[in-house]
């Protein structure tokens, strides 16, 4: 028989549309389109890339040190990848297209399999195309227990999102590529949800002490968080216990992919309790807390920092090497000039190819790591804000500690945000062998321009 071209396409189609399946041990994690009601009842569902089929998608849950197997199976119109958010991982398995593995084409698989050496709260995400396929729901909780569970009646995962809708059809719009969003603070949505929903309500008792466990999933939107009937402590950022629970009073700040564990009581004497955002023009609520009933007991006192992660000591940052990393572009600062690959071009000339930010020079990853590190050895590094907008920088497969105003060390974190004209500085052990990515997550801007990298070797 001789195959034509007709042949070979139907065999291409058919290979498609075979059902894919796991590598024996692994679970199958598919990503694929579906619809999901993200606007209020009235509206019509939303076509939405999840995994699984649910936004967010299946909640990973394990114990600290187990392995987690699973096959990405790519269900998608484009390829994709999974980066797994704040667990300092093996390289091979970060999901960094072009760094660490190919992007798993449409109809493709690819086994990720890794131990996750910290508990805490982390989530994963697509890492191809990002800008759009987080925006289009590509995201989930990944969360790891500790091997002694603080005392709460109740363990909440919160994802927060916004999405942009069109009003009328309910449906996500495509502009992804808008040279607005893309040169000013991102893409930010019309619509806020809790879990893929617009204000969610969660069943709880008066005097019971609930563990929330905050994402920020958004491209771009900088969520000022704040509680109203609830009580207690930041008991972890990005994963990371606090050394000392910090008391809430007034609201904080959630830069997209960071994330916080709050222990708080419900203490209304209302049937409501609520987490809140704070807006220019009044806060409102993104979850609310239906109180119904007292909770058996007395309320309890106090609350005790989570035991810590096996992390590096770090010792006396102020005599580790240096490095600063400058922020640079976007509206009101536009770029005189950047690299792309080893041509240098002008603002202009990059503002026509969709780049309008920069690091240190470069609007794209260069060739050469920003640092090229020997395992274990300890760096400071300095990210100084020369443009108008903030920036959440996030560094790959490590956490960090900041430095604080006073010379101090601060909290671990894997995402610092850097507020407009500010400098911040970080101290870093280079203690995972490979090349990481070093990149903004307000997505637009890494898609722009604000995207680097660096080795362990």
């Amino acid at each position: 028989m001789i195959l034509n071209r007709r042949h070979l396409l139907q065999s291409a189609a058919a290979a498609f549309l075979m059902p894919r399946v796991a590598s024996a041990g692994f679970a199958p994690l598919n990503a694929r389109v579906a619809k999901y009601p993200i606007a209020p009842a009235s509206y019509p569902e939303t076509v939405v890339w999840t995994y699984d089929g649910s936004v967010p998608g299946v909640e990973l849950r394990v114990r600290q040190g187990d392995r987690i197997q699973r096959t990405l199976i790519n269900q998608l119109p484009q390829a994709t990848s999974v980066h797994w958010h704040g667990i300092r991982i093996e390289n091979a398995m970060d999901g960094v297209p072009g760094l660490t593995q190919d992007a798993v084409e449409a109809g493709a698989s690819f086994d990720y399999s890794f131990v996750v050496p910290d508990a805490g709260t982390y989530w994963y995400h697509a890492h191809n195309q990002s800008i759009e396929q987080v925006a289009r729901g590509l995201y989930g909780p990944l969360i790891v227990e500790e091997t002694v569970a603080p005392d709460v009646d109740q363990d909440l995962v919160l994802m927060l999102d916004d999405w942009r809708l069109d009003p009328e059809t309910a449906q996500i719009t495509d502009n992804f590529d808008n040279g607005h969003d893309l040169s000013h603070a991102g893409r930010i949505g019309n619509i806020l949800t809790v879990n893929g929903s617009f204000d969610p309500a969660f069943a709880v008792r008066r005097n019971e002490r609930l563990r929330l466990r905050l994402v920020n999933a958004s491209n771009a939107r900088i969520f000022d968080l704040d509680l109203d009937g609830l009580s207690g402590w930041i008991v972890a950022l990005d994963g990371m216990p606090l050394d000392t629970p910090l008391r809430l009073s007034g609201s904080f700040p959630l830069a997209p992919a960071q994330r916080a564990d709050l222990i708080v009581d419900v203490v209304t004497e209302g049937e409501t309790a609520s987490l809140v955002s704070v807006e220019r023009d009044g806060s409102f609520g993104l979850a609310r807390f239906e109180v119904g009933g007292n909770a058996a007991g007395a309320h309890r006192q106090g609350v005790s920092a989570l035991p810590p992660n096996p992390l590096p000591e770090i010792g006396n940052f102020q005599r580790a090497r240096a490095h600063q990393m400058v922020l640079q572009g976007g509206a009101m600062r536009w770029l005189e000039s950047g690299r792309l690959g080893g041509t240098e071009l002008s603002g202009r000339e990059l503002a026509q190819l969709g780049k309008f930010w920069a690091l240190n020079g470069y609007a794209e990853r260069p060739e050469d790591p920003f640092l090229d590190a020997a395992v274990g050895s300890l760096h400071r590094i300095e990210f100084v804000n020369e443009t108008a907008f903030p920036h959440a920088m996030h560094l790959h497969g490590h956490h960090f500690r900041l430095i604080m105003d006073d010379g101090s060390l601060g909290p671990w974190r894997d995402t610092v945000l850097v507020g407009r004209g500010q400098t911040r500085q970080i101290a870093l052990i280079a203690d995972n062998p490979g090349n990481w990515l070093l990149h903004c997550h307000m997505l637009g801007h890494a898609a722009s321009g604000m995207m680097s990298w660096f080795r362990v070797s």
